[in-house]
């Protein structure tokens, strides 16, 4: 399983990848040059650790994802959850309700979740 933990610096540079996925190696070095003022050795050594991470793949010098940034983003979010809350839904909405309630719109996007999730299990 990929590794969904990003540093600051990892996380700016897969951006960079999502935005202008495919592109060739060398074009993406040289836009993080532009981009982060980084040097080309930089681009490649964080480029092969997000592909170690099976992130993204580079082959034939054209470098792609193998997972789209919203599936990503899914993943770390599930994660987040299961690290910071046991896994707990119904924790963490608690926690965050907690800290600054939810308005109405949030909770009738909730129920609409919920109601979504029922009707899918449903069939």
């Amino acid at each position: 399983m990929a590794e969904y933990r990003l540093a600051e610096a990892e996380s700016r540079f897969a951006d960079l990848i999502w935005e202008n996925e495919p592109i060739r190696s060398g074009e993406l070095a040289a836009l993080a040059a532009q981009k982060f003022s980084w040097k080309s050795t930089t681009s490649y050594t964080v480029l092969r650790r997000l592909c170690d991470r099976g992130i993204f793949k580079n082959t034939d010098c054209v470098v792609t994802s193998l997972i789209s940034r919203e599936q990503f983003e899914t993943h770390k979010s599930r994660q987040f959850v299961e690290d910071s809350f046991g896994g707990s839904l119904p924790r963490f909405l608690t926690a965050f309700a907690g800290r600054k309630g939810l308005d109405a719109k949030q909770v009738q996007e909730i129920r609409r979740l919920i109601d979504d999730y029922e009707k899918e299990e449903r069939f």
